[in-house]
């Protein structure tokens, strides 16, 4: 069974920074493509960012330049470094992983910016 855990949101002011994690168990983490997910209030979830198992890294438009997306397979947990955050980035976060064709999903973790 996959669990997914989420940390590090909170309330922080535009501009500033936070860094989210996501701790995996019951997954070979290592070959496991991990993603980044985030839902607003009243939008559908989309896609933030995507790290392959070798560390290859895709960003949604909307977070290019400022969201860094990385991986510490010995301790089974992404990070989502996020920069120069702006009150549209406000939404609760989700971590993602799919094996054996099964979508698994973190409890999320809310961020909110202030402007």
């Amino acid at each position: 069974q996959v669990q997914l855990v989420e940390s590090g949101g909170g309330l922080v002011q535009a501009g500033g920074s936070l860094r989210l994690s996501c701790a995996a168990t019951g997954t070979a983490f290592r070959i496991n493509v991990m993603k980044w997910y985030r839902q607003a209030p009243g939008k559908q979830r989309e896609l933030v960012a995507v790290i392959s198992s070798g560390g290859d890294t895709t960003y949604a438009d909307s977070v290019k330049g400022r969201f860094t997306l990385s991986r510490d397979n010995a301790k089974n947990t992404v990070y989502l470094q996020m920069n120069s955050l702006k009150a549209e980035d406000t939404a609760v976060y989700y971590c993602n992983t799919v094996q054996w064709n099964l979508n698994y999903w973190g409890q999320g973790t809310q961020v909110t910016v202030s402007s």
